[in-house]
């Protein structure tokens, strides 16, 4: 099994007393308390922007204090190529964190929430930014969870014209859509780049509105079908990255 996951951002090599690092506050209480890690165990600090660092753990001391050594060096890992990018729109209640949840440990590079013209439900003052940070929160807990060393970028939400312009600058651009009016072609037959950016554009419970799907289009996006049956919003995302992670053969 590979080493649990902590975050320390920045990442910083000690340079005292071998290359020791006491981890507290969060995720010092997550490793001792939740993980209950222990002397001799492994463990891997990453700033989850790609570099990190192997250890040893010490010593766990009290409940939020874990004692790391040996850490010797620094590491990165490199930009995935082609990078994956998901436009969300907001679903209802908590299906959000779970698109985000199930994104993120699939492998999801970044995650734009949007504001679709169907959407039940708005982001808006102080409401909105709570949501977006519990969007940025669920990333980041599961890029732990799934060991990643490069957790996804959760971007502002955005509204319709920023996702077209978005979509104007990508390599590979698409919007999944269920009518076969609209999408004849299935995702997974489609010509994918090896590298650049792909966005993929998930619509709201209600689906992508005509007059935003014709503004897509004219920018360079085109609709496609993920499947026979319908997903919901929150899963959809989630099963169109793993297709388009094994078809670029990142999940080779």
């Amino acid at each position: 099994m590979t080493a649990p996951v902590f975050i320390l951002d920045p990442l910083v090599l000690p340079d005292f007393c071998g290359g020791e690092y006491v981890l507290d506050g969060p995720e010092g209480r997550h490793a001792v308390s939740v993980r209950r890690m222990r002397a001799g165990e492994d463990v891997v600090l990453t700033d989850g922007r790609g570099r990190w660092m192997e250890g040893v753990v010490k010593a766990a001391e009290g409940k939020d204090r874990l004692v790391v050594m040996d850490l010797e060096s620094v590491s990165e890992e490199p930009e995935p190529q082609p990078r994956i990018t998901v436009v969300q729109a907001l679903p209802k209640g908590d299906r959000g964190e779970l698109a985000v949840e199930t994104m993120t440990e699939t492998g999801v590079d970044a995650i734009v929430p949007w504001a679709a013209s169907r959407c039940i439900t708005q982001w808006k003052g102080e409401r909105g930014l709570k949501a977006l940070a519990k969007w940025r929160a669920t990333a980041r807990e599961a890029g732990k969870q799934s060991r990643r060393l490069r957790f996804p970028v959760v971007a502002d939400a955005a509204t319709t014209k920023q996702v077209a312009a978005l979509l104007a600058k990508a390599d590979f651009a698409a919007v999944l859509h269920e009518d076969r009016e609209y999408s004849s072609e299935p995702l997974a037959t489609a010509e994918l780049p090896t590298e650049g950016e792909i966005v993929l554009v998930v619509g709201p419970e209600g689906g992508v509105s005509p007059e935003e799907l014709a503004l897509f289009e004219e920018a360079g996006a085109k609709a496609y079908r993920l499947g026979r049956s319908v997903l919901r919003t929150s899963t959809a995302g989630t099963a169109a990255t793993a297709l388009l992670l094994g078809r670029t053969g990142r999940w080779s």
